[in-house]
């Protein structure tokens, strides 16, 4: 059973972490890296061409701060947005909430915190603006910020990090009542077994009276 409470655990984890992660990270493929904010020079907005072969597009964001930084889950960082025809295509807000702190270089304090900024599911051939801007928390030190494009991009099932939210916790609690039930049958088992010296033994001298 510790076997299969195993393998429960790591597809858990899986569907729920892993699944999300590398959907954001690595489906379909890159169209481009722009800077969109250097420190001392502030944000700019950059254009660029798609078409419908590109579709869908997520839209990433990349923020490189200049040490370690600690995200409130419902403070807005960064805003994003994208236009296209007089129309806006694209607005969400970037929180950084659950993003993971990447080391630009081991001898420089900088960190690279990643966050998606949404979706473009309908693409018409044309040009499209991207403007990424601040949010309300002043209080980080943003080095710079890169906007990151990937065409063909996979949407992510909602529905399945929560199954593998689930299927994670029975893993984990099953596999530690297994591992307590294993400990408790060995030690029933020593108990129950005959000392080898002595009076009552299978010694020599255990029969002895």
């Amino acid at each position: 059973m510790r076997t299969f409470f195993l393998l429960v655990l790591i597809a858990g984890v899986a569907a729920g972490f892993g699944y999300p992660w590398a959907v954001t990270n690595f489906s379909g493929r890159e169209l481009g890296t722009w800077p969109v904010y250097e420190r001392g020079s502030g944000f700019k907005p950059v254009t660029t061409r798609l078409t419908q072969a590109d579709a869908p597009v997520r839209v990433l964001v990349d923020l490189t701060s200049l040490g370690p930084v600690e995200f409130a889950p419902r403070s807005t960082v960064l805003t994003v947005t994208a236009s296209a025809g007089g129309r806006t295509v694209l607005a969400d807000t970037l929180t950084f909430a659950e993003a993971k702190p990447q080391e630009r270089s081991p001898q420089l304090r900088d960190r690279i915190y990643r966050d998606e900024g949404g979706v473009i599911t309908d693409i018409d051939d044309g040009d499209y603006t991207f403007g990424v801007g601040p949010g309300d928390t002043e209080s980080i030190q943003m080095r710079s910020v890169d906007l990151i494009l990937r065409a063909g991009a996979i949407s992510i099932d909602r529905r399945v990090p929560p199954i593998g939210y689930a299927a994670a916790a029975i893993g984990f609690i099953g596999l530690v009542l297994s591992m307590r039930r294993r400990r408790r049958d060995r030690a029933a088992s020593t108990e129950t077994l005959p000392p080898r010296w002595g009076r009552g033994s299978d010694g020599p001298d255990g029969g002895a009276r």
